[in-house]
């Protein structure tokens, strides 16, 4: 029996299965089992075959968004749009064969959007070229899953499982869990909450399915089977996703107001270029990027150019990106804007920055 038929035969007996107090281990062994099953058909095959066209595109820019959908939703011409880059664009399906990179150029940011080819139902398995399309998303900072809006809800459902099958767990954070294996000593288990999901019974069996015997696990949050098994497996990727509805102007105006006031959501028309604007500032906070200016001393800051960083960056980060060196010959900076008390406020290297702040460094 192949890893597919045993996938499909697990995925049957789970759904069979009645939940209940007496089958939660049952299920939680199944799941580690189907977890197991995956990725092994995402490993790569030891034999490798002929090369084929390159798919993924070296990353550039300041951060890289994925656009995924099924086809046909209007990723091309989102592409068009959005960039100087074009993208054939057609009413027939499978008109993006390969990867195709655009550049949007938003608040002094250089932000790279992959055209994706669309994805199949069945793509995790490596349908229509579904495991490259899936493992480029991967390395994406943010996913747009561009969906149909006169299709309902059964393309975002599809597109999540998908998904959720490789491994990319959309708007949600790491589980707060310790794990550790260890070469002897048993199975030390402890939580600093009350758990509901997983008992020690549970995570041990799920552990002696990976071949786990000794191990610290340590629950922070009340988690699901499913959450632990993510944990032991290690390689998840958590990142953000913004759901575009394309074709708005083709629906009735209650169904637009009720897809847009869904989370994570936008609603677009790319035929009518109806709500793009906020579209890009919607991107811009879940990419959470932020522009930091730099001044010389008795000189006007320069507005022209602006150094982007992610939210949270330091003055050690910014002086970094400046020159390798600066950091090592820092002395203090003079820095105007929201994060400080009062402007300008004179700071050392920890010092965390917001958007829009001015930077002075004065070297030692």
């Amino acid at each position: 029996m192949g890893i597919l038929e045993k996938i499909s035969e697990i995925e049957k007996e789970i759904s069979r299965t009645q939940k209940n107090k007496a089958t939660e281990y049952h299920l939680g062994l199944l799941k580690a089992k189907l977890a197991k099953y995956r990725a092994q058909l995402l490993e790569p095959s030891k034999s490798a075959g002929a090369k084929g066209e390159g798919f993924d595109v070296m990353k550039s820019g300041d951060a890289r968004v994925a656009l995924i959908g099924f086809p046909s939703v209007g990723k091309s011409t989102f592409l068009s749009l959005m960039t100087s880059t074009e993208s054939e664009a057609a009413s027939y399906e499978f008109t993006t064969l390969t990867c195709i990179p655009g550049v949007i150029e938003y608040k002094g940011a250089n932000i790279q959007l992959l055209d994706l080819p669309g994805i199949i139902e069945g793509a995790a398995q490596g349908k229509g070229r579904g495991r490259q399309v899936i493992a480029v998303a991967r390395t994406a900072d943010v996913v747009i899953m561009m969906l149909d809006a006169t299709k309902g809800e059964v393309q975002r459902e599809l597109l999540e499982k998908e998904l959720e099958s490789v491994g990319i767990r959309l708007n949600r954070t790491k589980p707060n869990i310790y794990f550790k294996p260890k070469k002897g000593g048993g199975l030390s288990y402890n939580s600093t909450v009350p758990l509901t999901q997983c008992s020690e019974k549970l995570v041990q069996l799920i552990l002696h399915e990976y071949k786990i015997f000794n191990a610290e696990v340590l629950f922070r949050e009340d988690c699901t089977p499913d959450e632990f098994i993510d944990v032991i497996v290690g390689n998840r990727v958590y990142m953000p996703c913004l759901y575009v509805y394309n074709k708005v102007d083709q629906i009735s105006i209650e169904e637009v107001d009720r897809l847009a006031r869904r989370p994570h959501s936008v609603v677009i028309s790319c035929g009518m270029k109806l709500n793009l604007d906020y579209l890009l500032e919607t991107l811009w906070e879940y990419l959470a990027l932020i522009c930091i200016y730099t001044k010389k001393r008795g000189e006007r800051p320069n507005f022209a150019e602006a150094i982007i960083m992610r939210r949270g960056a330091s003055v050690e980060h910014v002086c970094h990106r400046i020159h390798r060196t600066l950091a090592s010959q820092f002395k203090y900076a003079l820095v105007w804007g929201t994060s400080t008390k009062y402007s300008p406020q004179r700071v050392g290297l920890t010092h965390v920055m917001e958007h829009e702040d001015v930077i002075q460094v004065v070297k030692k």
